[in-house]
């Protein structure tokens, strides 16, 4: 694999972290400034719709940018919001950062997905996007763990101030390590919006909001669903990160070669197996070393959805995949948004932690019956569109 793929992996490591640090330390941060645990998992969900706004925004005004400045831009956009975040005073401006610093998480993996794919042969490309977002799956088993850690022992704005320097990182190793890499001859904001309008693509969109709006609505509380119902103790809830990391990094790279020899079944089966865990989960969440395998599977199946689904709306939108690609981030994080928001409802309905689960598999399973659609429709169009005569055959028709 490329040099310069490994360093924009470092990159998602560091914004990876800040994604998901916050279901580690929400207990901390709700009690530092006397906020809800609902109302502090909203934090999730405003950086998710920073993600929404800033993927397709960002990526538009810039779609003429040269691709290295264009990372680099992106990455002190994202630290200048981290830092923002590290020495908010209260709720408001901490919420501020998180937005700020989101603007920059859509625009930067989509991206980076397609230069990294654009660096490798055709038949690489899958595991291409699964090494950038393999950062993401990195950090949450050596990040998210320790910022946890700082954040339970010294406070959580130690652990913003650790994804500071980790973004720091990061952006030394774009700018040392990745080539100038020129905006596509011929594509402008023109045909970037027109891809939007397919079909498929948006039925790819809509797969990824739905398909993965199940794992926020439980992973958000799941710190506090292990400790008030599986009964761990607060020590534990950095091992039970770990474990969802762990998953997380084995789901991807296996879904990145499954998605290079068979991008549908890849898609359509990392979906059911989500639903199928999350819907266990509903169960084995009051038993401690069941929880323990059902959170490892839960983070495998969590990121073996990513590298299809991003791998699909690429294909599917042909010559022009920077806005697509980076929409569908976009999309990922809508899901994140949304997740916290149904979870926090079924809280303060009274359902109980486990409810988040079944919910969760609910909404996935919605996502998995679009995914089969598209795969359909894909199907039916083959069969109706008549293979292509090869000139030789032609000509000997002729005679």
């Amino acid at each position: 694999m490329p040099i310069a793929v490994i360093a924009l992996s470092l990159s998602g490591f560091a914004i990876g972290v800040a994604e998901f640090i916050i279901a580690g330390i929400l207990p901390d941060i709700g009690a530092d400034l006397s906020v809800s645990i609902p109302t502090a998992g909203l934090l999730v969900s405003g950086y998710a719709l920073g993600v929404v706004i800033g993927a397709p925004g960002l990526t538009v005004l810039c779609a003429r940018t040269e691709r290295r400045a264009l990372l680099i831009r992106l990455m002190l956009v994202f630290l200048a919001g981290t830092v923002l975040s590290a020495l908010a005073p209260n709720y408001g401006l901490l919420m501020a950062g998180r937005v700020f610093s989101a603007l920059a998480h859509g625009a930067f993996f989509g991206v980076a997905m397609v230069v990294a794919s654009d660096l490798v042969p055709q038949d690489r490309k899958g595991r291409a996007v699964s090494m950038v977002a393999a950062g993401l799956t990195l950090s949450t088993i050596l990040g998210v763990p320790a910022g946890t850690f700082i954040g339970q022992h010294f406070g959580w704005r130690w652990a913003f101030w650790m994804v500071a320097l980790f973004a720091a990182v990061g952006l030394a190793g774009i700018a040392s390590l990745v080539p100038r890499t020129p905006a596509p001859e011929g594509t402008g904001l023109r045909s970037e919006l027109k891809v939007l309008r397919r079909p498929q693509v948006l039925l790819v969109l809509l797969t990824t909001v739905l398909g993965f709006g199940g794992v926020m609505t439980s992973y958000t509380y799941i710190a506090e669903m292990v400790t008030e119902v599986t009964g761990f103790g607060d020590g534990a809830v950095t091992l039970i990160m770990v474990l969802f990391g762990v998953g997380m990094f084995v789901g991807n790279l296996i879904s990145g070669r499954v998605a290079d020899r068979a991008p549908r079944s890849a898609m359509c089966g990392a979906l059911a197996l989500l639903t199928l865990i999350l819907g266990a989960f509903t169960f084995t969440v009051h038993d401690k070393t069941a929880t323990c395998v059902t959170v490892f599977l839960f983070g495998a199946a969590t990121f073996a959805t990513i590298s299809p689904l991003q791998m699909r709306i690429m294909a599917k939108a042909g010559g022009a995949p920077t806005l697509a690609s980076a929409s569908n981030i976009a999309a990922f994080n809508l899901a994140n948004a949304a997740g916290p928001v149904l979870g926090g409802t079924i809280i303060d309905a009274g359902l109980g932690y486990p409810a988040l689960n079944w919910a969760g598999a609910l909404v996935t399973f919605v996502g998995l019956l679009l995914a089969g659609l598209g795969v359909a429709a894909e199907r039916k169009e083959r069969a109706a569109t008549p293979p292509a005569v090869p000139a030789s055959s032609g000509s000997a028709a002729a005679h």
